[in-house]
């Protein structure tokens, strides 16, 4: 069964537009909960699931905004460091998306990716 518990970086796709978001899950055997930070006005989230071998599924539940909650379903790689799948508004829409573990890792990428950046010509 795939471990989820920690820090993740993410993005979701809705209507064609990117939105990053920041999630901290916890996990207790095949139970999934914790706190999501969408990169838009809908701020803060909670969310509770369930995790089956490499398969997970959750719900996530705004705390300021009246929005219908989402649900979320996807697959883990099998190094538990990246997850893919779709999320589902019902009559409102649905679309991709993708998170990756954070951690220092990231860090050193960002540097890597940032000292190999070509200037750019006058």
């Amino acid at each position: 069964m795939a471990d989820l518990s920690g820090m993740w970086l993410g993005t979701y796709w809705q209507e064609g537009n990117p939105t990053r978001f920041e999630a901290t899950f916890i996990q207790s055997g095949n139970t999934l909960t914790g706190n999501i930070l969408d990169d838009s006005y809908l701020g803060e989230a909670r969310l509770s699931g369930e995790v089956i071998g490499r398969r997970v599924q959750f719900t996530k539940k705004y705390l300021l905004h009246k929005q219908t909650p989402v649900n979320y379903q996807g697959n883990v790689s099998e190094n538990d460091d990246f997850m893919q799948g779709t999320w589902d508004l019902g009559i409102f829409g649905s679309g991709n998306w993708e998170a990756h573990r954070s951690g220092d890792n990231l860090n050193l990428e960002l540097k890597n990716r940032l000292e190999k950046r070509v200037p750019v010509s006058v």
